[in-house]
């Protein structure tokens, strides 16, 4: 990789993304992911691994900031991060596998499809009811499955387990701390896990800026998200997050199908 090829002009548009998009994630515990993966490859048209792997090596820093002020915040639910941690990882480190070992040609449109549907079923869940709070019985399958998404689909975990566990009545505040607090391992290892398949293969100029920009965004932004969340209602930041993200996300659906 030649770091030398970053080039400030180019990195500012991104850098307001990250920042953006890791406040929303903050405020919700999910979008992150989402968000970056589908302005990878939807509009810089970075292949679905090569995009994957550059917003999980973004979100292993932003993650760990996001994770230590949630902490030091007491919005961890330690015993619901421990169901959460090893399922997540073992499922991360399955869609990394997955989708490295598939044809960018073939897994585009059906990542965009994923993506699309996430952004769906955030518009429904920021307008739908909340529940009474209760202990969540489905957690380690969910573990499992919202890693293996992340992998596969760039971003998914926030958003498959959050919006899950927020449906079995899990309390929202210590939610989306403990979920977020468990991504950084998650990334950490989806991260490695595509380095040693793919290499830096794929990380060129066009590649560096964009994942530098948003990585600086997202970490400065990381500290802020609990102060977000207390000034803007979760329903508005999550019904806005589903509206962009469904609409970026069909319009490469669209443009992969008609390539």
């Amino acid at each position: 990789m030649d770091f030398s090829v970053l080039d400030f002009s180019t990195l500012l548009p991104f850098i307001a993304v990250g920042f953006a998009a890791q406040l929303v994630d903050g405020a919700l515990g999910m979008a992150f992911g989402v968000i970056s993966s589908t302005l990878l490859i939807s509009v810089l048209g970075v292949p679905p691994a090569t995009a994957s792997a550059g917003t999980h090596i973004v979100e292993t820093f932003t993650t760990g900031v996001s994770g230590i002020s949630h902490a030091l915040h007491r919005n961890i639910n330690w015993k619901l991060f421990g169901r959460l941690l090893i399922p997540g990882v073992i499922g991360g480190a399955l869609g990394a596998y997955v989708l490295t070992s598939l044809d960018a040609a073939v897994t585009r449109p059906f990542i965009m499809a994923y993506l699309t549907a996430i952004g769906l079923y955030l518009l429904y869940r920021g307008l739908g009811f909340p529940l009474k709070p209760k202990e969540p019985r489905i957690v380690e399958p969910l573990g499992l499955a919202g890693g293996f998404l992340d992998a596969a689909g760039g971003g998914g975990w926030g958003p498959v387990v959050t919006s899950n566990l927020l449906i079995q009545g899990s309390p929202p505040r210590t939610t989306i701390g403990t979920v977020n607090a468990t991504e950084f391992f998650l990334t950490v290892t989806i991260s490695a896990s595509f380095l040693f398949h793919l290499g830096t293969e794929g990380f060129d100029a066009a590649f560096l800026n964009p994942v530098a920009g948003l990585l600086i965004g997202g970490v400065v932004a990381a500290p802020f998200g609990a102060l977000v969340a207390k000034r803007v209602p979760a329903k508005k930041l999550m019904v806005l997050v589903g509206i962009i993200l469904t609409l970026t996300s069909a319009y490469g659906v669209y443009s992969a199908l008609t390539a």
